[in-house]
């Protein structure tokens, strides 16, 4: 029998979207009209000016995401579907979010439980991670014959030391959420209670800066960071040159020089 539930829940309130892969009884395992719902859900998070931020969780208490749905690869595999290699080009969902590289808006993952395979690369993929006490993270691919091809492989090396990274990627081995919080993995480790009120902290800071601004810097981190510093300087930033063009650029000074709340209009 079909399954014709969404896989995936979007609300949007206060300049903040909420993203939450709802396949609890797979520990939101991804299929493929995951992907598919995931991507359209992206466009309209980069298209929405009101969205100033978006939150990216799995929903019940178990976990995060646990990455590829393996009943429905091995269901592809047996039917002769193409293999999966490294980015989603050619896949449902393309691209998505782990090869999305021009979504210009701050993404957060609140990560509670397992984080593994693909859902580690998704947490790995977004601008901020908030875990709960209880989080664990791993690629285990290279325990099942695959590859992490969703930029766990590419991500990873970049963000712990190559060592370390190199142990986890070669064995599968898992981090728990101190483990990663000491290697800078994460932004913040917090008792699950206390993981929504801390991510809401988290956005109401984002809320709170310029958009423009935040955009510009997104921009010019990512697209800078693999670049000899000099060359960053002279880059061009399409976010920065609009943000430079705006009202926000002299909005913010003006309202400290008059002793109020900047009134951000994007523009």
């Amino acid at each position: 029998m079909s399954d014709d539930r969404a896989r995936v829940r979007y609300e949007k309130k206060d300049h903040v979207a909420r993203v939450t892969i709802d396949r609890p009884h797979v520990l939101n395992a991804m299929d493929q009209r995951t992907h598919t719902e995931l991507a359209s859900i992206w466009d309209d998070v980069e298209a929405d000016d009101d969205i100033r931020a978006a939150v990216l969780t799995g929903a019940g208490d178990r976990a995060f995401c646990v990455g590829q749905d393996l009943k429905e690869r091995a269901r592809l595999d047996a039917g002769g579907a193409p293999r999966t290699t490294f980015g989603s080009r050619g896949q449902p969902g393309w691209p998505r979010l782990t090869d999305r590289f021009t979504l210009s808006k701050p993404v957060v993952a609140r990560v509670h439980g397992y984080a593994l395979g693909g859902g580690f690369e998704l947490a790995l993929a977004c601008d901020l991670i908030i875990a709960s006490d209880q989080a664990v993270f791993g690629l285990p691919e290279a325990r099942l014959g695959l590859v992490p091809g969703a930029g766990g492989a590419f991500r990873l090396a970049r963000q712990l030391p190559q060592k370390t990274a190199m142990g986890h990627l070669l064995t599968g081995r898992r981090l728990d959420a101190a483990t990663a919080l000491r290697h800078g993995l994460v932004n913040e480790v917090v008792p699950a209670d206390r993981l929504d009120a801390c991510v809401e902290e988290w956005t109401d800071d984002l809320v709170r800066s310029a958009p423009l601004s935040v955009r510009a810097i997104k921009e010019a981190v990512l697209t800078s960071v693999d670049i000899p510093l000099e060359q960053a300087f002279t880059t061009r930033y399409t976010w920065e040159e609009r943000r430079r063009a705006s009202d926000d650029a002299v909005e913010g000074v003006r309202a400290f020089a008059e002793r109020r709340d900047p009134v951000w209009t994007g523009r």
